[in-house]
């Protein structure tokens, strides 16, 4: 009886050691959180992105039907967006980034679609993509990725010019509602 004792309290010890240790772990990971969420340009569950009012860096791509897209391409209001083919998120957010850019006025000219990775595995997202934005499929070049220093994906942006006629981040916290607002 007395091993028996020993035993339920050696247990009990151990068990009240941990809960004090899944405490402490807890705290710390509340404490990174709220330093992580004060970074600018993060949001919960999203890839780091330019600030807003950073500029955009000098790239050269083609689309897939051939247009040859230079940084000067993004004039006036743009919705930019990212997408990976290997990303479960990017293919959620997928039709409603669709159903947004077909809303949201300017038409194909003021939607870019980057689709990052091989051609054949992007087929299906810039099927979806083509009949409302301009689209480019990045693999090995990665002019755009770069120019937007994508870090993860999916990643959306407004991009406008600003006083100097340079395009740069309108937004980086891009909402795709139900019912988008219309660019003008």
């Amino acid at each position: 009886m007395p091993v028996m004792i020993a035993a339920v309290v050696l247990v009990g010890a151990l068990c009240t050691l941990d809960l004090i240790l899944t405490l402490g772990v807890i705290k710390r990971l509340r404490e990174h959180t709220a330093l992580l969420s004060e970074v600018p340009g993060n949001l919960p569950g999203r890839p780091p992105v330019l600030a807003v009012g950073a500029e955009i860096g000098e790239f050269t791509a083609v689309t897939v039907d051939g247009e040859v897209l230079t940084r000067a391409s993004l004039a006036g209001d743009t919705l930019v967006a990212f997408f990976s083919p290997n990303c479960e998120p990017c293919q959620e957010m997928l039709p409603k980034f669709v159903a947004h850019a077909r809303a949201a006025g300017g038409g194909r000219d003021r939607v870019l679609a980057v689709v990052v990775g091989a051609t054949d595995r992007a087929a299906g997202q810039v099927a979806e993509l083509s009949p409302v934005a301009r689209v480019v499929v990045e693999g090995s070049d990665t002019a755009l990725t770069s120019a937007f220093e994508i870090k993860g994906f999916p990643a959306l942006f407004t991009v406008a010019s600003n006083g100097n006629g340079r395009p740069v981040i309108a937004d980086n916290r891009v909402q795709l509602l139900d019912t988008p607002t219309v660019v003008a």
